[in-house]
């Protein structure tokens, strides 16, 4: 499939140990955060955005296509221009709340004029988030101008969103060494993109009533970039424990201390 992307295998030299005590309680810790993303404020907006699923319905039906289309347009359009945004007045903006305070902005005003100006300020508020999610890269020894760092930012929107059962880092990024290419960052993206595409439209949803929609749209702006920052410490703080231990005794101590808050299966 076009769509796909190829993941070279990481032939670097890795140091391998055990498990430090110390590793083992940043994981439980990593694993906290990624529990506490979706928390009572996502439940909340699920449900302001549940509301109003019905104004979607009376899209055409080519609407979730159109949809998906946004959210690669914006995903390439953040990757372009949100590291060229750290200088001048960018540099200002260097903290999580920063973000997460231009992000509620950002949505307030996407949802003054309902469904068209939600639309249009889409772009905006993805730059937002992957800038976020670019400045919690750095924060964790991440090469601040490198395209792999901006790439692994791109991973982490495939972390889908907030109320899917499945939301998690995909760790198969944890320690990849990504060919950059076009082709690459394009197929990349395509892996991404629907589940991103999943998150706007519950995001488009809260937003579609004009006025009513300023305040749903400044609530979900500051909840889904809560959710990516969130998101973000955990992906780079997972990889930078395996720069030490290796990816799989991160990854499958990771796995194993998540599983083990989880209900069993029936």
């Amino acid at each position: 499939m076009a769509d796909d992307i190829t993941i070279p295998p990481h032939t670097e030299d890795q140091s391998v140990t055990d498990l430090s005590e110390t590793a083992k309680a940043e994981i439980a810790a990593l694993v906290r955060r990624q529990r506490a993303a979706s928390g009572v404020l996502m439940r909340a907006i699920n449900f302001v955005g549940g509301q109003v699923e019905d104004t979607l319905r009376l899209l055409p039906s080519s609407a979730r296509k159109e949809i998906d289309a946004m959210a690669r347009a914006a995903l390439q359009q953040s990757y372009d221009v949100a590291a060229k945004t750290r200088g001048g007045l960018g540099q200002n903006i260097a903290s999580d709340r920063a973000h997460k305070l231009l992000g509620t902005v950002s949505g307030a005003f996407g949802g003054i004029g309902g469904l068209p100006t939600a639309i249009a300020e889409i772009p905006v508020a993805t730059t937002l988030i992957f800038r976020a999610v670019h400045h919690v890269a750095i924060s964790y020894g991440e090469p601040a101008d490198a395209e792999e760092t901006r790439a692994n930012c791109l991973a982490v929107f495939g972390a889908g969103g907030p109320g899917q059962d499945d939301d998690g880092v995909d760790t198969a990024f944890v320690s990849a060494r990504l060919g950059i290419t076009g082709a690459a960052v394009h197929g990349l993206i395509g892996k991404v993109a629907p589940r991103f595409a999943a998150v706007l439209s519950q995001k488009l949803a809260s937003q579609a009533v004009p006025i009513l929609g300023a305040a749903a749209g400044a609530g979900t702006n500051y909840a889904f970039v809560d959710y990516y920052v969130e998101m973000a410490h955990v992906h780079f703080g997972l990889r930078r424990l395996a720069r030490t231990y290796g990816q799989e005794a991160v990854t499958e101590h990771f796995h194993k201390v998540l599983a083990e808050g989880q209900p069993p299966q029936t």
